[in-house]
């Protein structure tokens, strides 16, 4: 491996040898822990994410820079805008940068070490500062509505910039144009553990003051809102408060009134409302499920902030209405339905805003058109992702960075021919591999990916992301960077980590492997026409000109485009304009996972290297001839190969490598001789050499192990093959079984449809023969109504004595007549027994047992209603002869009376005292006060009275008692 003397390790990976990936990660890593973050490729930089402050930026860095080549100081970013912005400001020629990497490698920091570069070095004066100073404040603006915080990165750009900076002739900054890609809508609603929603909502929580959170109806606390994840409301490191108190003087210097940003406010706190917006399950009369807003307050409060009439909007979330030419046909809205109303809408809101956001920028930083004018594109951008679950997002971004990387290979070429002119090689068509057969098989109008999900998402019929995977299944089972678990099996392949609702793509930065399930949604991206017309109807500026289709003057039914259409119309633009500039290249890496200073993970900075394409942007810039090498080291790496020159070589290098190459039967075509380098054309011819190198090595080993694999493959491979056979078969019946399912499913369903259209027609016939019973039905009806409004006018008195009632005016409603009359009493009765105390209550139900016991059947009942009962009607209390009996008894006395006992033998009476407990009857002498005679009441088997109106009982007992 050639070392510049000192440096550390190879500052410029086209040096690099051997051009592997290991060693290439070495060296990545022997300069990062030796804080030498960038790394040359050719005029590509290479960014490793140092996670601290170094000293290496500031007024003193960039003046060196300034006054030095590319190559004459270390590795650094500003070395690649220093001749950027040369050859834009001498040359006259259009720049771009393109900064790619995944999240958390350092583009945002990236981009802005660029324009702090291109703002220090370029002219100066008011008007030059001002603008210097809209385009810088422009980021934190932008980091404030379209960063959020990710398990990868505190700050992660969730949306694709490329910012157009426009210089007068001088090289002076006169504005510039900002376009936006693919906004993570998505977090608006739903964030995954670990991750934050979009910085302004929790900035606005914190730096919001007590009068401001009151206007627009909030609350500090996050936890109060649904959208915003509850487990990470803070960042370490970033101050949220501080920053939206930045945001609003940002947006200030940048030209917005105090009224828009009080709008734009107004409308981000209307998209954290909508998540507190709580939908219910509700029945129509017919039983359709429906849904309703649990509490209206939160869509009251969301009317009266932006003047929208609240019936309006919870309609508009709760139903929908389908347009055609001739009529209209409102559906309800289920639960599931309407919640997914709900969130198209927040997610379109705020996707609205922050356009309107990068539009306003536009407006204050653009320049007129009269001036000529030079550009540099800066173009911060999503990396190539693969993540463990692939969907449409990931999609839509690698098909960018496939197209990128189209870029990357055609523009670097070109800058080929000035080194092949010095060493007086011919320019020739160069072959190599070109990745638009990746980017046909996506983008291509009538036979793409995206083209198929257009079709299939306006295809009438059923449509689901089963069809469409159907349809790419029967329409790409021969192409060469396509596969799934239908072409898989159609070749006899077995692989377990394909999924049956998955397809793989191979790009140039490795298989990705994609799940259809919600591409079809995600490419819809629909949001109901009540919605937007609601929206259009708010007396809020801001937000009414969010939802310009809303206008009933402007309806169209013309369905919108497609995401993936809109994204696939917006890649093609930024790719013409980065064909009309010269590109400069800045590959960042995020060196470990933890945002850990001073460590590197190998495998994790090996799977960035591959998805950037870092060993590919060495072959590119050795395209053409992919390898370029002096004679000298290349014939003492080969030697080997050839019996003349192994072991020992006498010749000039230049013959040795001739004679070489030429033992090796490679192709002259392959093969040209400069004037200090050997070229070699295509980088199968080098990974040929570099095979048949490691061959030679590995000879003798290769032949021991050669028998032992080959018996170890085909056994595998046979155990595969018959069970791949075997799932096949069962996976053909079962899909087979499934498809019968949904056939009969389907016949049952016409045939129910059919037989209810020819008894609907039948009946028809016979519609008029029931027009009697309906006029019976709504007279019967007019005339019960007459009867039960007449009876509500004349009801008697709620005394409970009252009995009186009027009469039915029809023999018919004698029956409920009495009904209600009994209703009415008992109404009465209850209302009567309301009005009593408990002891009232009390007294009463004892009167009740006694009527229960005697009414009708003791002359003397009528008399001793009106006396209540007292129980001690011997004053026991106040009599201390009697105390004394009282108190020899352990339980309570219930009655204490003065009765006259006759004697069985002669008939005479005699005086005595009752006493009656809960468990005995004791009758004692007036005189002695002595119990005469104690009966427990479970030897007493009756009690007998006469219906006469004297005061006679006799006690029935079970066994005959003496007395005293």
């Amino acid at each position: 491996m050639p070392i510049l003397e000192g440096s550390i390790g190879v500052e410029d990976l086209v040096l690099l040898e051997p051009l592997e990936e290991e060693s290439l990660l070495k060296n990545l890593q022997l300069r990062y822990e030796n804080k030498e973050i960038y790394t040359y490729i050719g005029n590509v930089v290479i960014s490793v994410n140092p996670y601290q402050q170094l000293p290496i930026y500031g007024p003193e860095f960039i003046a060196k820079y300034q006054d030095y080549t590319f190559y004459e100081l270390k590795p650094h970013i500003y070395a690649l805008a220093n001749v950027a912005y040369q050859s834009l400001r001498d040359r006259d020629r259009d720049q771009c940068i393109l900064i790619t990497g995944e999240s958390g490698a350092g583009k945002t920091e990236a981009s802005k070490l660029v324009m702090s570069y291109v703002a220090a070095v370029c002219g100066k004066g008011e008007q030059v500062n001002s603008v210097k100073e809209q385009l810088l404040q422009s980021n934190p603006v932008l980091e404030a509505f379209g960063n959020a915080k990710t398990i990868r990165n505190n700050n992660s750009s969730r949306f694709g910039k490329y910012m157009d900076i426009e210089f007068d002739f001088k090289g002076s900054p006169l504005g510039g144009v900002i376009t936006n890609y693919l906004l993570e809508k998505s977090r608006v609603v739903k964030q995954l553990k670990g991750e934050r929603n979009f910085h302004i909502f929790y900035q606005l929580l914190a730096g919001a003051d007590e009068q401001l959170l009151k206007a627009l109806k909030l609350k500090r606390d996050t936890s109060a809102y649904t959208y915003l994840n509850q487990e990470v409301s803070r960042v370490g490191g970033m101050n949220d408060a501080s920053n939206f108190q930045d945001v609003q003087r940002a947006m200030i210097v940048i030209g917005f009134s105090e009224e828009e940003i009080r709008q734009v406010l107004e409308v981000t706190a209307l998209v954290l409302k909508l998540g507190n917006v709580e939908l219910t399950d509700e029945f129509q009369a017919n039983g359709i499920p429906a849904s309703g807003i649990r509490d209206g307050k939160g869509v009251q409060e969301i009317g009266e902030m932006v003047g929208l009439n609240s019936e309006e909007v919870e309609r508009a979330l709760c139903s929908r209405t389908m347009e055609t030419g001739k009529e209209k046909v409102v559906t309800v809205l289920n639960v599931i339905q309407a919640q997914y109303a709900r969130d198209a809408l927040a997610k379109n809101i705020y996707s609205r805003l922050f356009n309107w956001i990068v539009n306003r920028i536009n407006e204050s930083i653009k320049v007129g058109t009269g001036e000529k004018k030079k550009v540099m594109g800066v173009l911060d951008i999503y990396g190539f992702e693969i993540l463990e679950d692939n969907s449409f997002e990931q999609f839509v971004i690698n098909y960018c960075n496939e197209k990128l990387q189209q870029v990357f290979i055609e523009l670097t070429l070109k800058e080929e021919q000035e080194e092949y002119k010095r060493e007086g090689i011919p320019w020739t068509k160069v072959d190599y591999f070109d990745n638009g057969i990746i980017c046909n098989l996506i983008e291509h109008n009538q036979r793409g990916i995206l083209a198929m999900l257009d079709e299939e998402c306006l295809r009438p019929g059923v449509v689901s992301d089963s069809t469409f995977l159907a349809k790419l299944n029967q329409l790409f089972s021969n192409h060469s960077h396509y596969e799934s678990k239908v072409t898989q099996n159609a070749q006899r392949l077995y692989d377990h980590s394909m999924g049956l609702s998955c397809f793989r793509i191979c790009h140039y930065a490795g298989k990705v492997m994609y799940n259809v399930t919600s591409f079809i949604d995600k490419n819809n991206d629909l949001l109901f026409r009540d919605l937007s017309q609601a929206m259009w109807k708010a007396q809020h500026p801001l937000l009414r000109s969010l939802f310009p289709e809303g206008n009933p003057k402007q309806v169209s039914l013309k369905r919108p485009p497609t995401a993936g259409s809109q994204f696939k119309n917006s890649v093609a633009i930024l790719m013409k304009n980065l064909y009309s500039k010269n590109p400069n290249y800045i590959r960042c890496i995020k060196p470990n996972e933890h945002q850990q200073q001073g460590r590197f993970s190998p495998e994790l900075v090996a799977v960035q290297a591959r998805y950037l394409g870092l060993l590919e942007n060495v072959r590119v810039r050795r395209a053409g001839y992919a390898h370029r090498q002096g004679y000298k080291s290349f014939l003492e790496r080969y030697r080997l190969l050839s019996r003349s020159t192994w072991p020992h070589w006498n010749g000039g290098d230049r013959e040795g490598v001739e004679k070489l190459l030429g033992e090796l039967s490679i192709s002259s075509e392959e093969l040209a001789f400069g004037k200090t380098k050997i070229f070699i054309r295509s980088p199968k011819t080098l990974f040929y050499l570099e095979e048949q190198r490691r061959l030679r090595i590995q000879q003798l080993a290769t032949l021991i192990q050669k028998i032992y694999r080959g018996w170890r493959c085909r056994t595998h491979y046979q155990l595969m093959r018959k069970s791949q056979i075997l799932i096949s078969a069962w996976f053909r019946g079962n899909k087979q079984k499934k498809y019968y399912g949904r056939m009969k499913a389907s016949a049952l369903l016409i045939q129910a449809f059919v037989r209810g259209w020819k008894a609907r027609k039948n009946y028809r016939k016979y519609f008029r023969s029931g027009a009697a019973l309906t006029l019976a039905n709504f007279i019967y009806k007019s005339i019960a109504q007459k009867f039960l409004l007449g009876l509500k006018n004349n009801l008697p008195s709620t005394d409970v004595l009252d009995n009186t009632w009027p009469a039915a005016p029809y023999k018919c409603f004698n029956s409920a007549n009495q009904e209600l009359h009994q209703l009415f009493h008992q109404w009465k009765c209850k209302k009567f027994r309301d009005q009593l105390s408990p002891k009232q209550v009390q007294v009463l139900r004892e009167k009740l047992c006694a009527s229960e016991l005697f009414k009708g059947k003791k002359a003397s009942y009528p008399q001793s209603v009106p006396i209540p009962f007292r129980g001690d009607y011997i004053g026991l209390q106040s009599n201390p002869k009697l105390q004394k009996l009282k108190g020899r008894q352990e339980e309570p006395i219930l009655v204490a009376e003065m009765v006259k006992k006759v004697n069985r033998g002669n008939g005479k009476t005699s005086a005595r005292i009752l006493l009656l407990t809960k468990g005995h009857v004791i009758l004692t002498d007036t005189k002695k006060t002595q119990a005469k005679t104690i009966i427990g009441l479970d030897n007493v088997s009756g009690v007998s009275v006469t219906s006469l109106q004297d005061g006679l009982f006799g006690l029935h007992l079970n066994e005959v008692l003496s007395e005293v």
